[in-house]
């Protein structure tokens, strides 16, 4: 929905009121709604989804989602925010943590993958988002994803690097390029898993590649 038909509409200023009546009625009605949406995503994918399916998912008109959301893009924004910030948790928790550096590194990317496919499609759409592309009212969701896909990434680096220097890990080449392989071995899943047809799941998934891929790195 534009902004001129917004105003036109009035919605803009009922939204703005059902923000002001109760925050904390507001910021849960919110977050049913991306709750909704997180399931039609799933479902029909960024493309294929719309507000009236995530208004037929809550069972209610498409205008009432309106008060509270003003497009898909902003709903899938919000709710791939949320995903991706608890994965860099997790990544920074691993990174920080007492373990040896290949077992960090086990567990990270096994981790990673668990989350794609608990998340099935939402991060496999994510990270075939071209996120320099990105213009308009999402420049700073875009901004803030590339931080968020960084820190990510830099738990990885420093892993690989604190096992090369502590020699727990054999040196196979640049931490940034082994950490970027990782990456992209288990970013390319997208291509062929589907959790409802995959006679493994995501975790089974995820403890082979790290297998595959830590158990030739160790010293």
């Amino acid at each position: 929905m534009s902004p001129t038909s917004d105003k036109t509409s009035g919605i803009g200023k009922r939204r703005k009121a059902a923000k002001e009546e109760s925050s904390g009625a507001y910021k849960r009605r919110r977050r049913e709604i991306a709750e909704a949406a997180v399931r039609v995503f799933d479902r029909l994918g960024l493309q294929g989804a719309s507000i009236s399916a995530v208004a037929a998912e809550l069972g209610i008109d498409r205008a009432s989602v309106y008060y509270y959301i003003s497009s898909k893009e902003e709903l899938f924004d919000e709710v791939l925010r949320a995903v991706a910030e608890r994965n860099s948790q997790i990544a920074i928790d691993i990174a920080a943590s007492a373990l040896p550096a290949p077992d960090k590194l086990w567990n990270l990317i096994v981790s990673i993958m668990e989350s794609y496919g608990e998340h099935y499609p939402l991060l496999f759409i994510y990270i075939r988002e071209n996120l320099g592309r990105v213009s308009g009212t999402r420049s700073k969701w875009s901004s803030d994803m590339r931080q968020v896909n960084r820190m990510i990434e830099n738990a990885f680096i420093s892993i690989i690097e604190e096992g090369y220097a502590d020699g727990t890990l054999r040196d196979v080449g640049p931490s940034r390029v082994v950490a970027y392989g990782m990456l992209g071995v288990v970013g390319w899943t997208h291509r062929w898993f589907r959790p409802e047809t995959s006679p493994q799941s995501a975790r089974e998934i995820g403890e082979t590649y790290a297998n595959m891929m830590v158990s030739g790195m160790r010293s």
